[in-house]
This record gives C-alpha cells, sequence and structure tokens, in this order.
C-alpha cells in the first residue's frame, strides 16, 4: 500500500523550480522597493535640489500625506527612527505593513497560494479617512508635532 500524502511532500526538481518561478515577482518587487530605498538613503532629501517640492506645499504651504516621505525613507534607512516618524508617521507605517504585507506574499506564493487581499469599501474609506485625519491634524496649529 502506498501512501499519497508521503508522496504529495517530495520535493521534485520541477515542484523546485515552480517554487522559484513563484517567487520571481515577489523578489521583483523587493528588488525594486530595495532600488528605491538605497536611492533615497544615498542622495539626501534634506540637501536642496535633488528632489522636486510638493506642489500643495509650494503652493498653499499645507503639508500633504506624503510631505516628507523621502526624508523618513532616509532616515528610516539610517537607522533613525525616531527622526523618520517625525519626518512622515503615516510613511513609516505604510513601510511597516509593506514589510508584513510582502512577507506573507513571499510565504504563500511558496506554498503555491494566491496573495488575496479582500479590501472592501469599509477599508479602503478607514485608510482614507486616517489619511485625511493625519493630514488635517499636521496643518492645524497643535499638530506641529507632525510636521516634516
Amino acid at each position: 500500500m502506498r501512501d499519497v500524502n508521503a508522496d504529495s511532500q517530495r520535493v521534485t526538481p520541477s515542484a523546485a523550480g515552480s517554487v522559484a518561478a513563484r517567487l520571481a515577482v515577489p523578489a521583483g518587487v523587493l528588488a525594486a522597493v530595495a532600488g528605491a530605498f538605497a536611492y533615497v538613503g544615498t542622495v539626501d532629501p534634506n540637501q536642496p535640489g535633488h528632489y522636486p517640492v510638493c506642489p500643495l506645499l509650494r503652493i498653499t504651504g499645507m503639508y500633504c500625506p506624503g510631505c516628507g516621505g523621502l526624508r523618513s525613507a532616509h532616515a528610516f534607512i539610517h537607522g533613525d527612527f525616531l527622526a523618520a516618524l517625525q519626518d512622515n508617521a503615516a510613511a513609516v507605517v505604510g513601510y511597516l505593513g509593506f514589510a508584513v504585507l510582502w512577507t506573507v506574499w513571499v510565504v504563500r506564493a511558496a506554498r503555491g497560494r494566491p496573495l488575496r487581499l479582500d479590501l472592501g469599501p469599509v477599508h479602503l474609506w478607514t485608510v482614507g479617512a486616517l489619511l485625511l485625519v493625519f493630514t488635517v491634524v499636521r496643518n492645524l496649529p497643535f499638530g506641529g508635532w507632525l510636521h516634516p
């Protein structure tokens, strides 16, 4: 009598190749993100002239949700997490969220399962509302601690 479960858990050369193929896209996404972070880590956004100024900040003097994101990434890469949070706390939450989501993606891809993001309207509206509150608070007088 043959054990079906034992046969299904053996790794054949073609199965190992398919694991590598399933991990190619997550690896490519990580390479692109790592390249972008490496560039921001090398070219300091605190020095004027390297990156364009936020159009909303230039025109209105108000901070958008992304203002300070490059400085935050630069500080994050250099291990200054407090400065990264001070430059753009929402961006730091985004970096950490990306890391968690990417890890889940890799584990699921290695197991042969697709990554499913079942985000409903409630989730998307919640994220939008949080970004709106973050933007409004950082532009109010008492929200100075959220200024980049």
